[in-house]
C-alpha cells in the first residue's frame, strides 16, 4: 500500500510540476502568489515527499492561479 502512495504522490508531483513550467512560473512566484506556501513545501510536492492537506491544495491552486480541479486532472 505504501508503494501505491508513494507512487500516486509522485505522479501528482509531476503533474503540478509541469502546470508550473508551463506558465513559466519559478516556485518562488508560486509562493508570492500564494498565501501560506512556502517554497520547501513546493519542492517536496513537485518531488513526491509531501501527501497534502486540502488546505494546502487549495493554497497551491491559487499560487498556480489555477481551479483546484486542474491540481487533480491528471493520469493516475
Amino acid at each position: 500500500m505504501e508503494k501505491f502512495k508513494a507512487e500516486k504522490l509522485e505522479k501528482f508531483g509531476e503533474h503540478i510540476r509541469k502546470l508550473r513550467n508551463e506558465q513559466n512560473l519559478s516556485q518562488d512566484m508560486v509562493v508570492l502568489n500564494s498565501e501560506r506556501l512556502i517554497k520547501a513545501t513546493i519542492s517536496d510536492i513537485e518531488n513526491g515527499k509531501r501527501n497534502l492537506s486540502f488546505t494546502t491544495l487549495l493554497d497551491l491552486a491559487k499560487g498556480l492561479g489555477k481551479h483546484p480541479r486542474e491540481l487533480l486532472d491528471f493520469d493516475l
